[in-house]
């Protein structure tokens, strides 16, 4: 890249951020393999991700500072309650148990009861993530400091625990409320929800704000492409209508600069051709003599470097796209020369410009047949139109590939002016495609020679 003395070379602002958090550079080229190319995507990382992040903080926060806390709180308390209805039990006689018992229900928890037998259930599974279970066994463990066992799977709404005292073994439900923050997950929910409505806001804002500019590009490249955009309007924000506004009055100016050319061109066109005619009109009076043989050559000459030259010069963006059959634009190319083979298939279409086309392909053609025996012209699609012209001639060494495409570049090996021409029909056939989005390709041909690949996109 050539960079102007005292400039800096552009660098993407997402990677100037990389390079200032100081990532390695295997982390930064794993990043930039991964982010996304297109603005919306971007856009949506914009704001989901600190959405995200912020999220997380709070929920860590809130189980860490309100969840936990409050649980662990209510599970003391009920650690306590059990513990002093056991010291009652086994410190009162028998006959007062069931007052006691009675009085826990009504007071303390929703059942109290004393069970036969001396043995305490299995333990259920514990599951992979249990606050409750590690919070209120460990209060009862420290605070009742008797074999226990606890349930907090089976129901969704209490919970049993059981004691082995010496008066036998003490079952207390109680509800899932009193023992840890039961509503906490309302609130996680509740920011999820709203996460996940403000995503969705948010996604349809930045799809509206993104159309815009992709309308203008597509504006932009069907302009490039010959195909009307009359149609296009401006709207979206103030910097989209900017952008906008500014690529009609260039496409109006470019208009504008096509349209006095085109007059020019015309005019210049006229006048050359009348003076080449009174030529050819005074050589007609000389008679058929040798000097005046060699000079009708010269004027044919002239007349022919003219054409090429006007060709040059003229610009066909005037001429809009059109849905064409593929095969007839290339018979009509190379009519005229009986020895080209063509293998298109008839019902091969595809929106370009005809004339300019044609005249792409009959450039290539001409090429080809001034330098070779056998030329073969074939066309496919499929995102784009592909036309290739094969010739067995001489070809062109690869190191001088790209400068044949050059205005008046001249070959001075088996392609070389002995063959007459004025150089211009690899640079008018490349500046056709160009002008339609595509590009012409020079390589080496199955036949030998060269072969000239067209791609004009669809």
């Amino acid at each position: 890249m050539t960079v102007a003395a005292g400039s800096r070379p552009h660098r993407p602002r997402w990677r100037r951020i990389v390079r200032w958090l100081g990532l390695p550079p295997p982390v930064e080229r794993w990043l930039r393999r991964r982010l996304p190319r297109r603005l919306f995507a971007r856009s949506i990382l914009i704001i989901v991700v600190p959405m995200i992040v912020l999220q997380s903080v709070v929920t860590f926060v809130f189980l860490d500072r309100h969840w936990e806390n409050m649980t662990q709180r209510l599970s003391v308390a009920t650690a306590s309650e059990i513990a002093a209805v056991v010291e009652l039990l086994e410190l009162s006689p028998p006959e007062l148990r069931p007052v006691i018992l009675q009085s826990a229900t009504d007071n303390l928890f929703s059942a109290v009861n004393l069970l036969p037998g001396q043995h305490l259930p299995a333990p259920h599974p514990k599951r992979f993530f249990s606050l409750l279970d590690r919070t209120l066994s460990r209060e009862i463990s420290r605070q009742v400091a008797r074999p226990f066992w606890i349930d907090t799977v089976e129901s969704t709404r209490w919970v049993e625990i059981r004691v082995k005292t010496s008066a036998g073994i003490l079952q207390i439900i109680t509800r899932r409320s009193h023992t840890y923050a039961s509503d906490s997950h309302i609130t996680l929910v509740w920011m999820v929800g709203t996460s996940l409505v403000l995503i969705a806001v948010a996604l349809l804002f930045l799809k509206g704000q993104v159309r815009p500019i992709q309308e203008l590009a597509a504006a932009a490249e069907s302009f490039g492409r010959g195909k009307p955009v009359d149609t296009y309007r401006p709207h979206g924000a103030i910097e989209v209508r900017q952008a906008a506004w500014a690529f009609l009055e260039m496409r109006q100016r470019i208009e504008r600069h096509i349209e006095q050319r085109t007059a020019m061109l015309a005019g210049v066109s006229h006048d050359l051709r009348t003076i080449l005619t009174r030529f050819r009109l005074e050589l007609a009076l000389l008679g058929n003599e040798e000097e005046t043989r060699a000079l009708s050559a010269d004027v044919d000459e002239m007349q022919a470097m003219l054409e090429d030259y006007l060709a040059f010069a003229r610009t066909d963006i005037d001429e809009h796209a059109d849905d064409v059959v593929v095969a007839s634009l290339i018979a009509e190319a190379v009519r005229g020369y009986p020895k080209v083979k063509t293998f298109v298939p008839e019902e091969l279409t595809a929106p370009v410009r005809p004339t300019a086309t044609r005249r792409l392909i009959a450039n290539l053609v001409g090429n080809a047949v001034a330098y070779a025996h056998r030329v073969e012209v074939r066309a496919s699609t499929g995102k784009s139109l592909i036309v290739t012209v094969d010739d067995d001639g001489p070809g062109i060494p690869e190191s001088e590939r790209r400068a044949v495409f050059q205005p008046f570049y001249r070959l001075d090996s088996a392609r070389n002016r002995n063959r007459g021409g004025t150089g211009l029909g690899l640079t008018i056939a490349r500046d056709i495609a160009r002008r339609q989005g595509g590009d012409v390709v020079l390589g080496e041909s199955p036949l030998g020679g060269l072969r000239a690949t067209v791609r004009l996109p669809l």
